[in-house]
């Protein structure tokens, strides 16, 4: 008689990403999450002007329309994961259910490059804003490297501190400054278009660079402004609702987002032709155009804006990476200490503790080796798409995988992830078109990195394929989280 095969039970005693503070985080904290990762105010202020530059006034709203479809596209193929998996890892989680762990690990590392990037431009950024305004109060005479990395580096210090307090804290910190900024963007918004006047409309309707070369290009550009918008997957284990609450933000961010930028990089449009030379080649056109009118004011508390944006975008993107870490450290497959989670705050420090240093020390060390602010802004920026882009485009590969192995496939899921896959590779592919042609070194960083972690991940496989398996734990639904009593129907 054969022995009983053993089953694993239906309900799990405890959860494999035990520590954090699980079920605590209401709807608008989440949501908060992603539009703070997004930094709709500091991507407001600047990508408009670069898309604008590439496709002109009226292709620049084109190629952020065709932007928003792609990332709402995205959207979508994630949605139906996130309704079923609460992953602390977020898109890495869901891509080793879907795909294996082989797929999984460079995944991860592609999104752990993106959110380390963008929170490395984010200090850069805080750094640089924050620095205008000490000017313009006479607290300093010009803006040097060395006030931009004081900034920075003290910035960087107070974001450790909200974070090591707890995700509750730094979630209460985030809305505050994300509310803060973006009314003082739409107030100033509000104000340039209340100056401009019918004849500037027609011309920006005629300001093309024609050709779908350019267009392509404005929107991978674009695009950039919305990468992050998935980060509040990484918050699954401690949302209240994870399988309400990280769906709808998943679906509304991009929509929220989209509206913002449109209306940013119209008013830009509009009024940039009809400005100074040297408001339009500024590298904040934005920030310039408020102080051509000679209103000083106005021009610091829009530093003010962009530096908050950029400062929540610096917390909410930390968040996300060191919660990648932390499921990296549970799982085995890095440092075991990452896993480790603050008994009483209910955080993962050590992962909060390695992650800062790093995403502070990487900036300020290439500004004080001389490279310009504005530079090393887009330097990161970039390197942060490139890692996004790259876990998107393995997350819309997974979900029909995932599903099916769950029995729940439909061809209309499948259908979407070739169809977003297909735009995604494409765009990817028009990207290192472009990265080319203006140099090789975020290019080659990206590829350097992504290529270790496809060894480190073949390594995994020959010598130590136990830990590659554990790869993909998630927050199982434990006993605590059932109904006591029996629903009557």
């Amino acid at each position: 008689m054969p022995a009983p095969v053993s089953k694993p039970p239906l309900v799990a005693a405890t959860t494999p990403v035990s520590g954090l503070s699980r079920r605590t985080l209401p709807l608008i904290a989440v949501f908060t999450q992603s539009i703070a990762a997004v930094a709709p105010t500091g991507a407001a202020a600047v990508i408009p002007a670069l898309v604008i530059a590439t496709a002109g006034g009226a292709g620049a709203i084109l190629a952020f329309g065709a932007a928003a479809l792609v990332i709402v596209l995205v959207s979508a193929c994630l949605r139906p994961m996130a309704e079923r998996m609460a992953a602390v890892g977020g898109l890495y989680t869901y891509v080793a259910r879907g795909l294996g762990p082989l797929v999984a690990l460079p995944t991860g590392f592609s999104a752990i490059i993106g959110y380390a990037a963008v929170s490395m431009a984010g200090l850069v950024a805080v750094g640089t804003y924050l620095s205008h305004i000490a000017v313009a109060v006479g607290l300093t005479s010009s803006t040097t490297t060395f006030v931009i990395v004081a900034v920075g580096s003290a910035s960087a210090g107070a974001a450790t501190l909200v974070m090591l307090r707890g995700i509750q804290m730094s979630a209460r910190i985030t809305l505050l400054i994300e509310c803060v900024s973006l009314t003082l963007l739409a107030v100033i918004l509000g104000l340039i278009a209340a100056r401009l006047r019918s004849s500037d409309f027609e011309n920006a309707a005629s300001d093309w660079e024609l050709g779908p070369h350019n267009l392509v290009i404005g929107t991978v550009v674009a695009i950039s402004a919305f990468v992050g918008f998935e980060s509040s997957t990484t918050l699954s284990g401690e949302a209240r609702q994870p399988f309400l609450s990280v769906p709808r933000t998943l679906r509304w961010t991009p929509f929220a987002t989209a509206g913002i930028y449109l209306i940013a990089v119209t008013i830009l449009a509009v009024a940039l032709p009809s400005t100074s030379e040297s408001v339009r080649h500024s590298s904040t056109p934005l920030v310039a155009l408020v102080a051509a009118e000679r209103s000083a004011a106005l021009s610091a508390i829009l530093d003010l804006a962009i530096a908050a944006s950029f400062l929540a975008c610096t917390l909410a993107s930390v968040n996300a990476l060191v919660r990648v870490l932390f499921s990296m450290g549970r799982e085995g497959v890095a440092p075991r200490v990452l896993g480790r989670t603050h008994p009483r705050l209910k955080t993962p420090t050590p992962a909060i503790a390695i992650a800062m240093t790093v995403v502070t020390v990487v900036p300020m060390v290439t500004l004080a080796l001389g490279a310009p602010a504005d530079q090393a802004l887009r330097a990161f920026l970039t390197l942060s798409a490139c890692g996004y882009l790259g876990s998107y485009l393995a997350g819309c590969l997974a979900a029909p995988a995932l599903l099916r192995r769950i029995g729940e496939s439909t061809p209309g899921v499948v259908a979407l992830s070739a169809v977003t896959s297909t735009l995604l590779v494409l765009l990817a592919g028009t990207t290192v078109f472009a990265v080319l042609r203006e140099g090789v070194l975020v290019l080659t960083v990206y590829a350097v990195l992504l290529t270790l972690a496809v060894l480190y991940t073949a390594t995994l496989r020959l010598f130590a394929p136990a830990r590659l398996a554990a790869v993909g734990i998630y927050d199982e639904t434990q006993r605590t989280d059932l109904l006591n009593t029996v629903t009557f129907r």
